[in-house]
């Protein structure tokens, strides 16, 4: 059992890893990608689309080797998932073109308590004061380091709050998906990312039209592009795999809370590769973020250590009522014997 627990925590460190080190990498990337300094591919809704559709062939070559089986999940569940996922990447982008950079980090922000409400109205899930007060000290420092001018408007403020919810609704759904029909985290991506690929890969170039007044296909690609698309698709892979992993290992709020140190790394990588600037106000915030995710992390720790000793109790209880109920029912056999005896 003990060695069972180190390598189920060895798993856990692994998922983290994995998702922390993608998801900045994927970030490097694409900016190095989209911005002006760069390559100047600007089409973030139809990039998605290449890094699902690349999933999605993963997914296939697994399934086809045997490394993987394919679950069954009902199409029409498949589809609603698909499309909540696409609003929020499409709510993502348009609040970032929409708001402030500020208030786009603070929309982000919001998903923490909003996934921690719909899973209490959702799945009836409780929280103790302590995972309450770290979320709040993760929130407060991500918020410091990252929100610095605010301004909103109806539909950067619209786009926001669909962008939030959607998200919030996707992750959700991943874990319950992953527990309602015992898939894994792999088999499930397998059957939803090639929906998803499929419709961004349709409606992604409008999208992107509307976002920046350019088509795709009138970008000049280089080989330097290519290159930087193909390393951001490999890298979504891992980063789609591992936020199926940590959802499913995890919770959403977790996945929420902890992958804020993603902020963090990406902040540090800025200021290291890019010269970007690193305020006396960015570090107070990053410390006070790291401080509020070890708390999180002793929290939860405390909760499940409790919970299991109730569990515990439970089964104790259980185990004695069954013991008590074998004793009641040899002694009526026995009287119903001595009675059959007697009798005769």
């Amino acid at each position: 059992m003990e060695a069972d627990g180190k390598r189920s925590a060895v798993s856990d460190v692994g998922a983290w890893a994995m998702n922390v080190i993608s998801s900045v990498g994927i970030i490097m990337a694409n900016k190095q990608l989209m911005s002006a300094g760069g390559y100047g591919f600007a089409f973030a809704t139809t990039l998605t689309g290449f890094h699902f559709a690349v999933t999605a062939l993963v997914g296939l070559v697994s399934n086809a080797t045997g490394l993987s089986a394919s679950k069954y999940v009902p199409m029409w569940e498949l589809l609603w998932f698909s499309i909540v996922a696409n609003m929020s990447i499409t709510g993502m982008n348009l609040s970032l073109m929409l708001n402030s950079v500020g208030f786009y980090q603070i929309s982000k922000l919001s998903m923490i308590p909003v996934v921690c409400v719909m899973e209490w109205i959702l799945h009836s899930k409780q929280y103790s004061k302590e995972v309450k007060l770290s979320v709040m000290v993760v929130v407060v420092g991500v918020g410091v380091c990252t929100v610095t001018d605010v301004k909103v408007n109806a539909k950067g403020f619209l786009s926001a709050c669909v962008a939030v919810l959607c998200t919030s609704l996707q992750q959700i759904t991943i874990g319950s998906f992953q527990k309602k029909y015992s898939i894994g985290s792999f088999e499930l991506l397998s059957r939803t990312a090639p929906i998803q690929a499929v419709s961004l890969l349709v409606f992604g170039p409008f999208i992107d039209y509307f976002l920046n007044g350019k088509f795709i296909f009138n970008y000049q690609m280089s080989s330097g592009a290519i290159v930087f698309i193909l390393l951001s698709c490999s890298l979504a892979v891992f980063c789609n795999i591992s936020q199926y992993l940590c959802i499913g290992r995890f919770s959403a709020v977790s996945f929420q809370v902890l992958g804020h140190m993603k902020t963090v790394c990406v902040l540090t990588l800025g200021w290291l590769l890019f010269d970007s600037e690193l305020t006396f106000k960015n570090i107070a915030g990053m410390l006070i973020a790291v401080l509020g995710m070890v708390v999180y992390s002793w929290a939860v720790e405390a909760e499940k250590s409790s919970s299991s000793k109730i569990q515990h109790a439970k089964n104790s209880l259980t185990e004695e009522e069954i013991k008590l109920l074998k004793e009641g029912v040899e002694s009526t056999l026995i009287k119903d014997v001595e009675l059959g005896e007697s009798k005769g």
